[in-house]
């Protein structure tokens, strides 16, 4: 399919509000990727290889696109390409979903499509990212909230994510008596989750899960921590069941960074001694690829080469490649005034005492992706080709501090091309079950 071809039925297939159309217009990527070597994939067995200490040395980036996810992904697989790189994930959160309209099955075939684009071909590492128990909804009525999980994992595993992240640290109760009642809650749902998944894995697919002990923004994770989740969990998984392949853990970051008044990111001091213990014990005493950390996109730039230092297993970058987006002078200004209109309008209460118009904007502005979702995608693809070649220099220093160079052997060596099947109901299904903390 040409480039321009496959340009005209992404961007028809994003706005598309019509559940059939979206659903053969999906057929048709999918095929296409699959017979051009274009596939979702696990990451498990290249994780359980860094847990054996065959690999090491890099840092996956785990990237959240939140808006013109086909023109960002595509310059990610550009970036990819220019190093022989193949060890990144492509990632949403469970809240995401919500705010920036993108299930499951969407965002797959948005990022099959961009590989098509670029031509990449290869394993696709699709990654359900902060998939949450809302502490709150929890205590209201557990079973309606578990439940809620369950159904957007099965229907994330039909649309292709393959790597799913549970995070269930909402529930830590750092009221209790000692650390192993303090995760009870945690390792059991992580648990009951693991096991859901491994009900509904293809046949041939080994799903790489996450598990979660440090709530970002809260205090720092410790390695008794890390024991004391452990021990509950694997005690609490079926004899001979693969548990989790990577643990979150909390070192100093935020999710989105502190804003200041004036709009600002104040910096982070970010524990990577911490992070560094962390990985060694997962990997020492567990057998997984490491330590995960959340929120690091709005970093210094001089502290990513740090997580390769301290063999990171894995990174999630989310907020910076937002900010860029709203922040690009090649975004019309006439959209971006329209956007920021809806916000002050629709999401006044969300703003919080005594914070600034900057501060308000800041923290609001990702709830406008998803009712300018069209409008966005509906750019030129001049325009949007711009945006994109702003991120893909950015994807390009990432990568390189990251130290991903060469990774497609890695990759190559040890995740091999299983073939699975889609669903397309989920499409036309409602998304409340979407909603989540972030």
């Amino acid at each position: 399919m040409e480039r321009q071809q496959l340009d005209s039925l992404v961007q028809r297939f994003v706005i598309a509000t019509d559940a059939a159309q979206k659903e053969k217009i999906s057929h048709q990527i999918w095929d296409e990727a699959l017979n051009s070597g274009v596939y979702p994939a696990s990451i498990q067995n290249l994780y359980e290889a860094r847990g054996r200490k065959e690999c090491s040395g890099f840092t996956v980036p785990a990237i959240n696109l939140r808006a013109l996810t086909y023109d960002l992904a595509s310059a990610i697989f550009r970036s990819a390409n220019k190093i022989n790189a193949g060890a990144f994930i492509f990632e949403i959160a469970r809240s995401e979903m919500g705010y920036t309209d993108q299930k499951p099955l969407e965002y797959t075939t948005v990022c099959l499509a961009a590989a098509l684009r670029e031509g990449y071909k290869g394993p696709v590492f699709i990654q359900g990212d902060h998939f949450q128990i809302n502490a709150k909804k929890y205590k209201e009525d557990a079973n309606k909230e578990i439940e809620g999980l369950k159904k957007l994992i099965k229907e994330s595993i039909e649309g292709g994510f393959l790597n799913i992240d549970i995070d269930s640290s909402t529930l830590v109760d750092l009221g209790k008596k000692d650390l192993l009642e303090e995760q009870r809650l945690n390792y059991e749902m992580c648990a009951e989750m693991t096991k859901h998944i491994r009900s509904l894995e293809p046949k041939g697919v080994t799903i790489s899960v996450g598990g979660e002990i440090g709530e970002v923004g809260t205090k720092n994770s410790t390695p008794q921590e890390l024991q004391a989740f452990m021990k509950g969990y694997l005690a609490a998984l079926p004899k001979g069941m693969k548990g989790i392949s990577k643990v979150s853990v909390q070192t100093g970051t935020s999710h989105g960074g502190v804003v200041l008044p004036d709009g600002s990111i104040a910096k982070v001091k970010l524990d990577f001694d911490t992070l560094k213990t962390l990985s060694e014990v997962a990997r020492k005493e567990y057998g997984m690829a490491g330590a995960v950390q959340h929120g690091a996109s709005t970093l210094p730039e001089d502290a990513f080469h740090k997580f390769t230092e301290v063999e990171t297993a894995e990174v999630h970058l989310a907020t910076q490649f937002q900010n860029m987006i709203f922040e690009s002078s090649n975004l019309p200004q006439e959209l971006r005034e329209k956007m920021y209109a809806w916000i002050k309008e629709n999401l006044k209460s969300e703003r919080k005492e005594g914070a600034t118009e900057e501060q308000f904007i800041y923290s609001a502005r990702k709830k406008a992706l998803g009712p300018f979702k069209k409008d966005l995608m509906s750019l030129s693809q001049s325009i949007r080709d711009k945006i994109g070649k702003e991120l893909e220099n950015k994807f390009d220093f990432l990568f390189r501090q990251l130290n991903i160079k060469d990774t497609k052997n890695i990759v190559g060596k040890y995740i091999k091309k299983v073939k699975i099947g889609k669903a397309f109901k989920p499409l036309a299904s409602k998304a409340e079950h979407f909603e989540g903390d972030d």
